[in-house]
């Protein structure tokens, strides 16, 4: 989780409205806990952290919450309540969490939002690429060479996609996984073999799969997902 911006003797400070000298000899004498363990003098403070003062809790932790969701086509994959059919509204969620990544507002399918900032940040911006699989539906029958090129990759925006995995369905329909998110990456694809994207699912990020979510629900997470997501971006 991302910190506060400020160490724990600049909350203190702020907080209780008390001098640099007295913060500090509240710290070092120990008068300060964090999460029930004594404090320093530069620790730097995170959403999910206790702070108590002589067993007086002066702030209180926060939760991390994980919501999945199956965005309905439509929906616009931003938290800006001046842009029509944003997230926020569509979530209808008291507290407020972020989209790991982003889907088209012609796209469905699973999302991932959080306010844990430290596997928002992870995911985002990983090393090693995190799996992705969507179910596409073109307008016309499929190819073994067009299945190939998917496979392979194709130059889209100056730039040849990475290599994905891609089975097909049906006679229009096909399964790919992507490790990586480019720009519309999947209808530009399409596009530049022929088709026309009809109908673009997502059903899995990493390890968490969208199952039978209806369009329109979230869901939180239990305890196994987020440990499985956290420990695949965390390795």
């Amino acid at each position: 989780m991302k910190a506060l911006n400020s160490s724990l003797k600049y909350f203190i400070v702020q907080k209780l409205n008390l001098s640099n000298k007295v913060a500090i000899n509240y710290i070092l004498s120990g008068r300060v806990l964090v999460n029930g363990r004594k404090g320093t003098l530069s620790q730097e403070l995170l959403p999910e952290d206790e702070v108590q003062l002589d067993d007086v809790v002066i702030k209180e932790s926060r939760k991390n919450v994980y919501i999945a969701y199956h965005k309905p086509r439509g929906i616009e994959s931003t938290l800006n309540t001046q842009i029509e059919n944003n997230l926020r509204q569509a979530l209808n969620y008291s507290e407020t969490v972020y989209p790991v990544g982003r889907l088209d507002k012609a796209s469905e399918g699973l999302m991932l939002l959080t306010n844990d900032g430290r596997t928002l940040f992870n995911i985002l911006h990983a090393e090693k690429h995190q799996e992705k699989e969507y179910q596409v539906t073109v307008d016309k029958p499929l190819t073994p060479h067009a299945l190939e090129r998917l496979a392979e990759g194709i130059v889209i925006m100056g730039q040849k996609t990475r290599p994905a995995v891609v089975r097909q369905v049906d006679e229009i329909t096909f399964k790919i996984i992507l490790m990586q998110g480019l720009n519309r990456q999947i209808r530009r694809m399409c596009y530049k073999l022929g088709y026309q994207v009809e109908k673009l699912v997502r059903t899995r990020i990493i390890t968490l799969e969208l199952g039978n979510l209806a369009p329109g629900q979230w869901r939180f997470l239990d305890q196994d997902e987020i440990n499985s997501l956290i420990e695949n971006v965390s390795n």
